[in-house]
Parts: structure tokens; sequence; C-alpha cells
């Protein structure tokens, strides 16, 4: 995973099973750019053909001859890096680029005048996909031990997966299991499609909102932490989130994830990171711990590059949001 580690910087405990460049704290946006690998910009070119002419019997010298002269095809265009030049992606001529440097420098006013911490940033995907991850100084105690910081992710794609999406996030300090945050099931996600220009201060704007639902969203936590959950009620949530069923034991369904449902009971049950704590301890907080861990740590994935982009773009998002629903439709 050298690519990996390439294309990562982080703040504090190292992150994601000891990858990525280590900073010290408060570093300036440049310093992060470079050990991030996100110290590079997208170009683009238009796309270009060769044209075959119709054989005429002739000999062909060259091989503009033989393919004629380059072609453009209008309506496309191929982003491609500017250290590299490998290409990156084939989009709409339409398609609104955003650089990995804007994505930090988004941070750069929060950071240096709102109180906020960059922690992470880096590339995924060969610099298909890049992201930063800054704590903003919100945090939370779930009877007194279970602690629980703000922080705010914002992400993008050049290759048309992910629109540009700042996302205000929880991490659990003891097993560093994220969560988006999201209330009367809608998340607090702000996306910026890439049909459009990227306005960071548009944005922001929209986020003073959306960062003041830090206290209404952990006063849901907190009523999870007191939710008591017994053993059938347990088995019937895993099975909801997991297996999409309607709760029923011998679902068919249940039989396909198996080893999730069988791995993420035995971390509701004191495997998991913080499951003896007094929040999670049989306990609705502790039933969403569980599957939060379940997608950042232990669901199989191809690599931790993969398993961290599913965790937060992908599959494991949609997961871990389907877990919320569940754990609230208990206290509701």
């Amino acid at each position: 995973m050298s690519h990996l580690i390439e294309t990562m910087a982080y703040t504090g405990q190292t992150p994601w099973h000891n990858l990525g460049n280590q900073l010290p704290a408060k570093q300036p946006i440049d310093a992060w750019a470079r050990a991030a690998g996100m110290d590079w910009s997208i170009h683009e070119t238009p796309v270009r053909y060769m044209a075959s002419p119709s054989d005429n019997g002739s000999n062909h010298s060259s091989v503009s001859d033989f393919y004629g002269e380059p072609m453009e095809f209008p309506d496309q265009k191929v982003l491609y890096r500017s250290d590299t030049k490998a290409p990156l992606s084939v989009v709409s001529s339409r398609y609104q680029v955003v650089q990995p440097k804007e994505v930090l420098e988004f941070y750069r006013d929060l950071t240096e005048v709102s109180g906020y911490e960059l922690e992470t940033a880096g590339v995924l995907k060969a610099g298909r996909k890049f992201w930063a991850l800054a704590r903003t100084g919100k945090s939370s105690a779930l009877k007194g031990t279970d602690v629980v910081n703000g922080y705010l992710l914002l992400a993008t794609s050049c290759d048309g997966t992910l629109a540009t999406t700042s996302t205000p996030t929880t991490v659990r300090v003891v097993c560093n299991n994220t969560l988006s945050i999201a209330l009367s099931g809608a998340s607090s996600a702000i996306r910026v499609p890439h049909s459009t220009s990227f306005n960071a201060q548009a944005v922001k704007k929209q986020l003073g909102i959306a960062v003041t639902q830090w206290d209404g969203f952990m006063y849901r936590m907190k009523t999870l932490s007191e939710r008591k959950v017994k053993s059938h009620e347990s088995m019937n949530y895993f099975l909801k989130v997991l297996c999409q069923t309607d709760g029923h034991a011998d679902a068919a369904a249940g039989l396909v994830n198996e080893r999730a449902l069988k791995k993420v009971q035995a971390m509701y049950e004191g495997q998991g990171r913080g499951a003896e704590l007094a929040a999670a301890k049989g306990t609705a907080w502790g039933l969403l711990c569980a599957v939060t861990e379940f997608v950042d740590h232990e669901r199989r994935a191809r690599s931790q590059e993969y398993r961290l982009d599913s965790a937060w773009f992908g599959q494991g998002a949609a997961l871990k949001q389907r877990a919320l629903e569940h754990a609230l439709q208990l206290v509701s």
C-alpha cells in the first residue's frame, strides 16, 4: 500500500493501520499539500481521435497518411495530472473541475480564524478522489467517558463518481469510528454537482446552519446511550441493518451476511472497542457503534484504500446511515 502512504497526511494519532505521512500540528496549507500528495493540479485537453481513411489501394508512407489528421470530439475532454501526466478520466466538456489544492484552501480561514484544525487529507484512486478532514472543536461525552468529537469532511472527485461534498461528521474517540451528522432522516451534507462551479464561501454559509445541528444530533446520541436493549432487539436490529429484512431471524437474507451478523453481535457484546463503556454496554448507542466500527475497521475490503472509500462515500457510508436510522427508531 505504498501508493496510499505517499498520498495521505495526518496529525495526532496514526489512522487507518499506520498509513500516511505524519505532520506536526497546525501546519500551513502548503505543507499539507506536499505531505498529502495534493500539490499537483488537474489539467484538461480535448478528446482527439485518428480517423482511418478509406483504403484506395495507395501506399501509406506515414502514420498520418494511414490514419488521417487528428480530429476533436468537442462534447468531452480528458482530465490528467499535471505532475505525472497520467490520465484521470474522460468527462463532459461542461464538467467543472475542483482542484486538490482547492479542497485544502477551503479550510484556510476556518483554521486561521474559526479554530478548526486539519487532521487528515489525501488522495484516493490515483488522484480521482481527494479529501480533507478537520476537527471543528465541538466535543461531547456520553455518560462522562465516551467522547465524540465534531469534524468537517470535504471531498470531491474528478471522474463523476462524487459531487464536491461537505459533510459534518462525528468521530468516536475510543475507536476512531466516523458517522455523518443527520437529523430528521436527512444528512447535513452539502453537495455541489460538477455541472456547477464550486463556491467555497457559499458552501461555508450553508454549513453555518448545518454545524449548529451538533447539539441536536448529540442530544439524539445521548438518548441512544440511555435506551437499554434486550437480546432479541439487538438481533432484530442487526438483521434489519445488515440484511435489510423486517427483523425476523429466519429470514433467508440473513444467511448471506452470516459472518457480518456474527461479527457485529460479538463486537456489541464486548469485543468492540469501547463496548464495555457505560454509554454503549447493552444500549442502542452500543448497537450503532458496533455497526460503525465494523464498517470502518472490520468489513471485508480489497485494501484499506477501498475500505476508506466505501466507509465515507460508498456502500459503507449507506450502511452506517441505515444503522443510525434504525437506532433512532428504537427511541422514537
